[in-house]
């Protein structure tokens, strides 16, 4: 597997060189954005691990210049604490993010999710587990007798099509209730609340679907 580690520290371009090149993925680098565009052009890997602070092109552009050709997974490492710099990461296209400082096993933990979900040529699972529950996606039926909502699946099924990945607020609510609803954070919370109800073995420490305050949610499967 091909990775192209974008960011403008040495030291951890280094860094994620060696601890990539360990786990047997072929590596290239780049500092900043222009470069990434060029060799992502050029040498078409199978991942982007993306800093968002370059020093000549914002990482949320070089998003955008990437999502214009390839929708290879982007995994965003993020030096900035607000949120709302990985929001708009996210909206352009980034498949998730990792904090800096960050835990290399909790990166390549979320390397192996978004690349598990992009692995098999685009395909989508018919059926996840989500604890005790069997979820068929395509006859839209959860063993145990387990009802939902045509909203409850619609939220559902936007989580169970992108596992492991965070899908952010604007996604969720555009798609499920219109571009009108991008604020409406509180229809996510509320329908939320029910699915935990219905799959979760503990609603109130759940253990699949994950909330991460402020920008999305992310369905854990078994």
């Amino acid at each position: 597997m091909k990775v192209l580690v974008v960011d403008d520290e040495p030291q951890i371009l280094r860094a994620l060189r060696i601890n990539l090149h360990a786990r047997d993925y072929e590596v290239a680098t780049a500092p900043d954005g222009a470069t990434a565009l060029r060799r992502a052009a050029d040498w078409h890997p199978d991942l982007v691990l993306l800093d968002l602070g370059l020093p000549d092109i914002d990482g949320v552009d070089v998003i955008h210049g990437l999502r214009g050709w390839t929708s290879l997974p982007i995994l965003v490492l993020s030096g900035r604490a607000d949120n709302l710099d990985k929001i708009e990461a996210l909206d352009a296209g980034a498949d998730d993010y990792v904090t800096k400082p960050f835990d290399l096993e909790e990166l390549f933990a979320r390397i192996r999710a978004v690349t598990r979900r992009t692995g098999a040529h685009g395909t989508e699972p018919a059926q996840v587990r989500i604890g005790d529950h069997v979820v068929d996606l395509a006859g839209k039926t959860i063993t145990g007798g387990v009802r939902l909502t045509p909203t409850e699946w619609h939220v559902l099924e936007l989580l169970a099509r992108n596992p492991g990945k965070l899908v952010s607020q604007r996604q969720l609510l555009t798609e499920v209730w219109g571009s009108s609803a991008v604020k409406e954070s509180h229809y996510l919370r509320q329908y939320m609340a029910q699915l935990r109800k219905k799959l979760e073995r503990d609603p109130a420490h759940p253990i699949h679907l994950i909330t991460e305050p402020g920008m999305g949610y992310r369905l854990n499967l078994d």
